[in-house]
């Protein structure tokens, strides 16, 4: 059975097909009849008797390539050819709780289960067919799925000794993994399995997905954030041709519809009255709120040594605050989701990065049994972080539910800007002191970042909270993470805040916290290194003893071609200022190691900047597919890039205003810059992430190239030309 045939079938429809030699049925409610227990092969993996082998994956794609990369990784270590190989990725009947597909551990951590079952499937396979033979182990090989001993003479199948029945093998964690000088596909750029289809328009989409009988919903929004509904009158509405009902629960509000276009009409002619709160702040006065904040938190504090008394007695003392804007998701195509519900159960079809957890979070919103809630993955058309995915499932399947009929909602473009999760804004303070040989004695960073509580399951889903399931949680991730610097000063005293914001709802946004961390430390870094007149990368070395650490900065220097000196160091033609800046992170600061050069011209008229050129050297330790990597790193830095330099929610005492690309404008083809990738790959060390680690590091050395071209520096993200022009690049 083909993926795309698996996701067409209705969850109406009582269709049974085969998957590993186990009948599963589409039919709503049935538990699996595949083992669902974590330590069992059979949970992970399954071979047919056609010697296709079907994968099951609690991570999914959103469009990473890691659908393709777990394959390489599944094949490899069983010894199959990669084309035999189909993917169930997400589906909360079939596939196991593997945690939502964020902070780039789908491989590091979903792909070594995968590895580690398919080791422990090949072992017991070759262990099969040794006892069948009355030979040794050691005596046969693998090519393709199939066990032949070495002279020859006698060859079967993974499907023959299978045949067609569930393995019933434990995994083995000590089930040997191939070496690394034997792989064969691991390591290898093979072409990705959803491209073709995606560029012939044949590829199935979340937005494309249709049930039979399935009714149309729009959302019904507030004027604004905390809005309550005070009437409806649909009478305009019921004369849409199409028009089939309108459902409410409090203050969740949907007309429903025969058809798309008829739900637009309908939700357009809908007429109604909210009472709603001024409950945002003032945008001019953003972080002066956000400072005066009360304190929900302190964590993460890190002292080494007395920084107190170091900056007191320095002989320069280095003062800044940095801020970076909270951001929409910003998602190409808006949020869309299908669902079923029916006879007490519900089969919601998304395409959430969290599927498992969003099972909880529905069942508190329909007021049923988690176990009574499928998800079905589909892939979405953008997402790196929780944006409107979550929330358009929550409106399908009540929607679905107080329909009494299959619902497709689709949300529009304003939903999907106004309406989806933020990230939080970020202020940070920095304070460093130099001696008199203008040497690095202290650092001292304070953090005013948002609060985390509760757990997605307690998310406030739009849904639940617009039908009254009280759902107090904020998620927005490890925001902490990066706050504390790996750069080996004397006395460092770092200090972590969490906000008990009301205001935003947030939640993760790619690289959360860390690129925000990160671009704050960094920029403030080369703040000193100007200060002492020293070079930026050279003083990063000196300060930086791990070896990988140093190997990244060696390595972009040796490709951008570095050339020692202190900053600023512009080269000037006639308004354009040209300079370039250098940042680092070792992401988490526990992987991944990456050091980065952007090139910039800025105009000196209008405040424009350009980023020309981008360096990147990455080490995520071992490569699965180092195509892939170099297509994650390089979609990362040309989205931070439009992050950097054009991106800020904009918003009134009510709601957001940037609800379109007009309001909300993002990075456009002719500006993006060249991007150079160089990939060191130690296939004997484990593999880490490579989708979030680039973008950390690019405000950061965005800020510190425009200071280098003009001798101003940039502490407040986004870079906009009017900023720009304010810092007096003039």
């Amino acid at each position: 059975m083909q993926r795309r045939q698996f996701l067409q079938a209705g969850s109406g429809l009582v269709v049974s097909f085969s998957f590993a030699g186990v009948s599963l049925s589409q039919a709503q409610g049935n538990a699996p009849t595949k083992s669902m227990v974590r330590d069992q092969v059979d949970a992970w993996l399954g071979i047919a008797a056609d010697g296709r082998v079907t994968v099951y994956s609690g991570k999914v794609d959103l469009g990473t390539g890691a659908r393709t990369a777990l394959m390489q990784m599944v094949a490899e270590e069983l010894d199959v050819n990669f084309k035999q190989i189909d993917m169930i990725m997400g589906d909360t009947l079939t596939t196991l709780d593997q945690g939502q597909s964020a902070g780039s551990l789908t491989l590091q951590n979903g792909g070594v289960t995968l590895r580690q079952a398919s080791a422990s499937a090949r072992q017991a396979l070759l262990a099969a067919a040794a006892t069948r033979w009355q030979v040794n182990v050691a005596d046969l090989s693998v090519a393709d799925g199939v066990i032949s001993t070495r002279t020859g003479d006698k060859n079967i199948s993974y499907a023959a000794l299978v045949d067609g029945k569930p393995m019933n093998l434990k995994l083995d964690p000590k089930a040997p993994l191939k070496a690394y000088a034997d792989h064969k596909i691991v390591g290898q750029s093979i072409a990705r399995v959803d491209i073709p289809d995606k560029l012939n328009g044949k590829f199935v989409y979340m937005q494309d997905f249709k049930l039979p009988g399935m009714l149309h919903a729009r959302m019904i929004r507030p004027t604004g954030l905390g809005g309550k509904l005070l009437s409806v009158d649909d009478t305009a509405a019921r004369k849409v041709s199409g028009f089939v009902k309108v459902v409410r629960k409090q203050d969740f509000l949907a007309v429903v519809c025969k058809t798309e276009w008829a739900a637009v009409k309908a939700a357009r002619a809908l007429k109604t009255t909210w009472d709603t709160p001024n409950s945002m702040p003032l945008q001019a006065h953003l972080y002066t709120y956000w400072r005066n904040l009360p304190v929900a938190k302190n964590e993460a504090v890190i002292k080494t040594g007395d920084a107190v008394a170091a900056l007191a007695g320095s002989a320069k003392r280095i003062k800044a605050t940095y801020d970076f804007a909270p951001h929409t998701h910003g998602s190409m195509g808006p949020s869309c989701a299908v669902a079923d519900f029916k006879d007490g159960s519900c089969t919601v079809w998304s395409a959430s990065q969290a599927t498992h957890s969003l099972q909880a979070e529905l069942a508190t919103v329909l007021d049923i049994p988690k176990a009574q809630i499928r998800m079905i993955y589909v892939d979405g058309a953008g997402c790196y972080g929780r944006n409107g995915h979550e929330d358009c499932s929550g409106d399908a399947a009540l929607v679905s539910q107080l329909a009494g009929a299959p619902v497709r909602v689709q949300w529009m473009r304003a939903d999907e800007h106004g309406w989806d999760p933020k990230s939080p804004p970020t202020l940070v303070d920095l304070e460093g002191g130099l001696d008199a040989a203008n040497l690095p004695v202290a650092w001292r960073s304070e953090f005013f970042i948002a609060q985390a509580n509760g757990t997605l399951e307690e998310f406030p889903l739009l849904a639940a909270v617009l039908s009254g399931v009280k759902r107090t949680g904020h998620y927005t991730g490890n925001l902490q993470k990066n706050a504390d610097v790996l750069y080996q000063f004397p006395n460092i005293q770092t200090e972590v805040h969490r906000l008990a914001d009301t205001a935003f709802r947030t939640s993760h946004l790619r690289t959360p916290g860390r690129m925000q961390n990160t671009f704050a430390n960094e920029a403030f870094f080369d703040e000193l290194a100007a200060a002492a007149g020293a070079d930026p990368l050279q003083w990063r070395l000196t300060y930086l003893k791990e070896p990988r650490a140093r190997a990244v900065l060696e390595d972009v220097a040796r490709l951008s071609k570095w050339q020692s000196r202190s900053s600023p160091a512009s080269k000037t033609a006639g308004n354009l200022a040209r300079g370039r800046g250098v940042s680092f992170v070792k992401y988490d600061n526990d992987r991944t190691f990456v050091a980065l050069v952007a090139e910039v011209e800025v105009n000196r008229t209008t405040g424009g900047i350009r980023v020309t050129n981008v360096w990147c050297s990455h080490d995520c330790g071992q490569i699965v597919n180092p195509d892939g990597a170099i297509n994650q790193i390089e979609g990362g830095i040309v989205q931070t890039i439009s992050r950097t330099l054009l991106e800020e929610l904009q918003f009134d005492r009510t709601h957001v205003t940037s609800t379109d690309w007009a309001s909300y404008p993002i990075l456009r083809f002719p500006d993006v810059p060249r991007i150079h990738v160089s990939l060191i790959n130690r296939p004997e060390m484990p593999l880490w992430g490579a989708g979030e680690m680039a973008p950390t590091v690019v405000p950061s050395a965005i800020s510190n190239a425009v200071f280098d071209a003009t001798g101003v520096r940039l502490r407040s993200v986004p870079f906009l030309p009017a900023k720009v022009k304010a810092a007096g690049v003039a």
